[in-house]
């Protein structure tokens, strides 16, 4: 035990002395910034609104003065900054000319017909007026002409009935939660034990060219130092993914709109216990993963064979990590249920279904169980191979060659 926890310390040392480890951590939360500040970058370097300037012009005054409140009728960056004028055609298409304004849309009226001139500098470029614009002043007109006819409140109720929506399943199972959130969680799960295992591989291969193997070889055990540079660069990994997620919560709540924030990022359904979880099966799938890839790393001597020698590790992450992903579209089939139990994507799906309150205990003490067996098959492996292989150099290991090491004593 002492010597793994000598092997931990010293792989955490080396892993936070090295200067791209720090440019690159110092790198990942300037990005991140940056990327929340992009709405405000933007808005910074170009005008003093994002927004597009329209301008409606009612020149045979048909709304009779019922457009001065349009700007508080429309929700917000859904039609632009608004302006109303009674002036011709002729006028709003010199302000757009000029550039006072970016559009214009002048109304007319043909008998009983609305006629809507969508002006602008470019057509080809501007494409369709917003939507949302149109449907509000075709509702502005219609409940002004409802109005002249002196309706009652029950007919006028009857005309204008109050639309609700309300979504239903057919699934028993009760789904809650923000998917969005769901999703999110998802993704960071898989660049954090993605990411955090490729690095195992990559520092053992980075050793055997080095004098540090011949003195770690010769103070402890093959098992300790898998075990040590495992548990290591897992513990920086995790640190490195909790300062991750602190940046990017931190700059959402400063640089984003608290409304969107809320919305987007939908953290209700997460308790104390979920977050538990969440993070042992981060935890397990670290080292599921983390002891393939010191199997990998262990059969080549380059650091430039290490990305081939990956390949079918990183195969199986993408695999089971899109499997879990796309299941998320339909959480109560069986292929979700499979994807939650399978143990290379069970840590980025069963936490996700815990979520959505679709997870039973039996499943999920059936998918750590799992998980855990599968660690302790892939540890033995893993270590036994290594054990043999620690001081091979020279080409890339063959399948043949890594079967013979297993088997070796």
């Amino acid at each position: 035990m002492q010597d793994i926890l000598t092997v931990t310390k010293f792989t955490m040392r080396d892993m936070l002395g090295r200067k791209s480890f720090r440019i690159s951590t110092i790198i990942i939360i300037v990005l991140i910034v940056l990327g929340f500040n992009v709405p405000n970058i933007l808005q910074a370097i170009g005008s003093d609104s994002i927004e597009d300037k329209v301008l409606i012009a009612d020149p045979e005054n048909i709304y009779e003065d019922q457009l001065k409140n349009l700007n508080e009728l429309c929700p917000v960056n859904t039609c632009g900054e608004l302006s109303t004028t009674t002036d011709n055609l002729d006028t709003a298409k010199q302000q757009v000319i000029d550039g006072k304004i970016d559009s214009a849309v002048i109304i007319s009226k043909t008998d009983q017909n609305l006629h809507f001139n969508y002006l602008v500098k470019n057509a080809a470029t501007s494409g369709q007026p917003p939507e949302t614009l149109l449907n509000l002043l075709e509702k502005i007109y219609l409940n002004s002409q409802i109005t002249k006819l002196n309706l009652s409140d029950k007919a006028l109720a009857s005309i204008s009935p109050e639309i609700t929506i309300e979504i239903s399943q057919t699934d028993e199972a009760e789904i809650s939660g923000n998917i969005f959130t769901m999703m999110l969680l998802s993704i960071v799960l898989f660049y954090a034990i993605y990411f955090c295992a490729f690095q195992v591989s990559s520092s053992i291969t980075t050793e055997k060219t080095s004098k540090i193997m011949e003195t770690l070889v010769t103070s402890t055990s093959p098992s300790s130092i898998v075990l040590g540079k495992t548990i290591g660069i897992g513990i920086i990994g995790l640190l490195q993914m909790v300062l991750f997620v602190a940046t990017a919560l931190i700059s959402a709540r400063l640089f984003l709109d608290p409304e969107i924030v809320n919305t987007l990022i939908d953290v209700s359904h997460l308790t104390i216990g979920l977050g538990l979880i969440t993070i042992l099966y981060f935890i397990l799938g670290y080292f599921a993963y983390a002891f393939g890839y010191a199997l990998t790393g262990s059969t080549v001597s380059k650091p430039e064979d290490v990305q081939s020698a990956n390949t079918p590790v990183a195969l199986l992450a993408a695999v089971s990590f899109y499997l879990a992903y796309f299941t998320l579209t339909d959480p109560t089939s069986n292929l979700n249920v499979f994807a939650a139990i399978f143990p290379f994507s069970s840590p980025f799906c069963m936490p996700i279904r815990m979520m959505m309150g679709l997870a039973s205990p039996l499943e999920i003490c059936l998918s750590l169980v799992i998980l855990a067996i599968t660690i302790l098959i892939i540890a033995h492996i893993a270590i036994r191979i290594y054990s043999n292989a620690i001081l091979h150099y020279g080409t890339k290991m063959s399948w043949k060659e890594i079967w013979q090491n297993y088997k070796a004593k």
